[in-house]
């Protein structure tokens, strides 16, 4: 019987990355380190500011920001994309969404002037990052360009 694959996902609360069966999508798995709920791997997560900011800062995998306001029509265009995206490269990056109308500290601290702006983090430290829609193979392959 072959082992089951493990997907890595970095939690929440600490930024820990840790490492859960593929299969785990929709069960309750904690974190090794602070025992706080994992999201499931290849989910899109909307955290609060304090986790967002644990996640840029400590996650060992790349964070790709969709900051994002609930107006703005490209936004809503390119929600699929980030989701389907978010799935296809699961255990490789989190993806985070941002409502810059909910948390506009937030925006205000990457700068964002206009939505969807799509940052690139990891540890700390922004790789990249676009303003606009773009075609799902085009931003597919920028993402997997800067990860």
């Amino acid at each position: 019987m072959a082992a089951e694959r493990k997907v890595k996902v970095s939690c929440l609360q600490c930024g820990t990355t840790n490492n859960v069966p593929e299969s785990t999508r929709g069960k309750k798995i904690v974190c090794g380190r602070c025992k706080e709920v994992l999201p499931s791997p290849g989910v899109v997560v909307e955290p609060q500011p304090n986790q967002a900011y644990a996640l840029f800062q400590k996650s060992s995998l790349p964070v790709l920001g969709d900051f994002y306001s609930m107006s703005c029509m490209s936004c809503k265009l390119m929600h699929s994309v980030v989701m389907n995206l978010a799935e296809r490269r699961k255990g490789e990056l989190m993806v985070v969404r941002i409502n810059v109308e909910e948390y506009p500290e937030m925006a205000a601290a990457f700068g964002i002037q206009e939505v969807p702006t799509f940052v690139i983090l990891h540890r700390g430290n922004e790789r990249a990052r676009s303003v606009g829609e773009m075609a799902e193979t085009d931003f597919s392959l920028w993402v997997a360009k800067l990860t």
